[in-house]
C-alpha cells in the first residue's frame, strides 16, 4: 500500500504551551516556527508517523525579556539546542480521535509522551488541496526534561509550576 505524505500547513497551524506563573496564573507562549510532517497509509490516519521540530529562538511569550530568559542558559539553552522535537512512536484510534505516543526531545533529554489528539476531519480547499485538522492536547513535567529553573517565593512555593501543557492546532495538506 503507498504511502501518503501530509504536510504542515504553518499559516493555519499554532503550537503553544502554558505555564503557572506565582502559582496563581497561567503565562501562555508560543513557538512561532515549525514544522511537522504526517505519513499515512490508509485514510483514517490510524498508524500514521508523526514527526515535528520547533525552533527553540522562534518562542514568543509576548515579553521580549521573558522569551530571552527561556532561549538562554537556564531553560532551552537555544546556542546549543536549538529545536524542540517529537517523533512518534503510535498513532492509535480512541473512540473517534486518536491517542498520539512518541518521543519528546528537548535539550538533550528525550522522554516517552502521550498526546490526545481530536481530528477535525477533512475539506477540500478552494484551490483544490486537500487538508485535515487537528487538535493535540498533553502535559509534561518540564524539569523531565532539563528545565529546572526556579525561584523559591518569601511566602512559600514557587515562581513556576513544573506541569507545562501542550496545545496545538495543527492543520496539515496532503501531497500529490
Amino acid at each position: 500500500m503507498a504511502t501518503t505524505k501530509w504536510v504542515l500547513d504553518p499559516t493555519h497551524s499554532e503550537l503553544q504551551f502554558k505555564v503557572k506563573h506565582l502559582m496563581i496564573s497561567t503565562v501562555t507562549g508560543s513557538f512561532n516556527e515549525f514544522s511537522a510532517e504526517l505519513d499515512t497509509d490508509n485514510d483514517d490516519f490510524e498508524h500514521s508517523v508523526v514527526s515535528f521540530k520547533a525552533g527553540v529562538n522562534s518562542i514568543d511569550t509576548g515579553n521580549k525579556d521573558r522569551d530571552s530568559h527561556l532561549i538562554g542558559g537556564d531553560f532551552f539553552n537555544a546556542a546549543d539546542f536549538p529545536s524542540v522535537s517529537f517523533v512518534s512512536t503510535s498513532f492509535t484510534k480512541d473512540g473517534d480521535d486518536y491517542q498520539l505516543k512518541g518521543d519528546l526531545t528537548i535539550k538533550d533529554v528525550t522522554k516517552p509522551v502521550t498526546l490526545a489528539v481530536e481530528f477535525g476531519g477533512t475539506a477540500q480547499d478552494p484551490w483544490g488541496n486537500t487538508k485535515a485538522g487537528f487538535t493535540i492536547k498533553g502535559k509534561i513535567n518540564r524539569t523531565d526534561f532539563g528545565l529546572t529553573y526556579n525561584a523559591a517565593l518569601e511566602t512559600g512555593g514557587v515562581m513556576l509550576g513544573e506541569e507545562v501543557k501542550i496545545l496545538g492546532e495543527l492543520q496539515f495538506a496532503k501531497q500529490a
